[in-house]
């Protein structure tokens, strides 16, 4: 398997460990630097080894690299990562207040690291990320400033007293600073991680669409070019089918046979149509179309032809009018469609469900299923174009059902369970005030 940046090639791509990755090297850099520029004052003879604060610098360095080993090696493991990015923020700053105490306790100026891990905590895990950090600091650094005041630590030997010697007003006032500095910093740093979290998923997003566009485009040319010739010999052949059928010389065997070719023949030409309503739609030509009546015609129609004429029932039930603004032909495309689509989704024996009722102010079209149902995973990409879990399908039927309610705005709804069939619900705004049921 590939590797990158120490951790395997699968977990790479997910936000959490590229983002943990990233930073575990900047850590590493961050090291090696301080570890060197340490080197350089002590060869120039600017500090000695001896030296108190230089001996806990050198220990927290050590610990550092140690830690940052033990990071590299959890972000290998791809285990338990939310946790070990919890783990580096809450240690992160208790390293800083180790170099708060020996830069002068409350009065520091290295307080401002608090805020940096504020801001790799946004990075990491957004705003819950970046108020962990904050309130890990806020904690560290009064605790730490209640061991100086309460005389329980003492000020570090080889630095200036006079730092750690400050009036009551002088604490109150560096804690008030260092707490609106970190609120002000969590904040910002939160809510420009959740921009960027969004804006990340809008733009991939715009990717897929523009990727779907290219095949879509691609397909367009391909089927404009196959249309006209795969449709004639289709056309040709139902024909043929018709007049051998009118023979007296058939057996029954012959007819059932002529049956299977003209209805796989019709198959072909729904999937050619389908293919050129995907990959050359027009603009709808809005008008009032009665749905209700649009979705009895269907179900007549898919009643009398393919397996709704043989092993599969297709019913309707509901209003007798129920007028929307609509085109016309692409209305009644998408309730073939999606009545097509039930009706291969069916075993023997089964009924699709069509109804067509008043919910509030709007009509619901619904196509009920008794097949197998639809899984979690498949629900989020089942209007996909050219995606199906059907070995059969070829995921053309159901984006151009998309395609029509994007279109005309309507909103479409698919709730299924794995074994306990689908139902497909699309939300149409009423084109009149009125609603005629049965009895009116």
């Amino acid at each position: 398997m590939a590797v990158r940046l120490g951790i395997p090639e699968a977990l790479a791509d997910a936000p959490l460990p590229r983002r943990l990755a990233w930073i575990t090297l900047a850590r590493l850099v961050l090291l090696v630097a301080a570890l060197s520029l340490l080197g350089i004052f002590y060869l120039r003879g600017e500090f000695r080894l001896e030296t108190y604060s230089i001996q806990v610098a050198l220990v927290i360095l050590g610990c550092s690299f140690a830690l940052a080993g033990g990071y590299a090696a959890v972000l290998r493991s791809g285990k338990r990562l939310e946790l070990l990015a919890d783990a580096q923020l809450v240690l992160d700053q208790l390293t800083w207040t180790v170099l708060v105490y020996l830069t002068g306790g409350a009065s520091s100026g290295a307080t401002s690291f608090f805020g940096l891990s504020c801001l790799m905590g946004a990075i990491l895990r957004g705003l819950p990320g970046a108020t962990l950090a904050a309130i890990s600091a806020a904690a560290f650094y009064a605790g730490l400033v209640a061991l100086l005041r309460f005389e329980i630590i003492a000020p570090p030997p080889d630095q200036p007293q006079a730092l750690y010697q400050i009036s009551g007003d002088e604490l109150a006032y560096y804690g008030l600073v260092n707490l609106l500095m970190l609120v002000v910093v969590t904040l910002l740093a939160g809510y420009l991680a959740e921009r960027l979290r969004v804006t990340g998923g809008q733009l991939q997003k715009a990717e897929e669409r523009a990727e779907q566009a290219e095949r879509l485009a691609a397909l367009g040319r391909l089927a404009a070019g196959l249309a006209h010739e795969i449709r004639n010999p289709l056309g040709s052949i139902a024909g043929s089918i018709d007049l051998l059928r009118t023979s007296t010389a058939l057996s029954e065997e012959d007819h059932e046979l002529c049956s299977i070719v003209k209805r796989e023949a019709s198959r072909l030409n729904d999937l050619v149509t389908d293919m050129m309503d995907l990959t050359r739609p027009r603009p709808p030509e809005i008008g009032q179309v009665d749905v209700a009546i649009v979705a009895r015609e269907v179900v007549e129609l898919a009643s009398r032809s393919g397996r709704g004429a043989s092993d599969v029932r297709v019913e309707y039930s509901g209003l007798e009018r129920a007028a929307v603004r609509a085109d016309a032909s692409q209305m009644r495309q998408l309730v073939w469609n999606l009545v097509r689509n039930a009706v291969q989704a069916s075993a023997a024996d089964d009924c699709v469900q069509v109804s067509v009722t008043a919910v509030g102010e709007e009509f619901l079209l619904a196509v009920q299923d008794d097949g197998v149902g639809i899984d979690a995973a498949a629900r989020d990409r089942i209007f996909d174009a050219f995606f199906t879990t059907r070995s059969q399908g070829t995921g053309v039927g159901l984006a151009v059902v998309k395609r029509i309610a994007d279109d005309h705005e309507f909103r479409i709804e698919v709730k299924s369970d794995r074994g306990k069939g689908a139902r497909f619900e699309v939300h149409l705004p009423t084109a009149v005030a009125a609603v005629v049921n049965d009895g009116a």
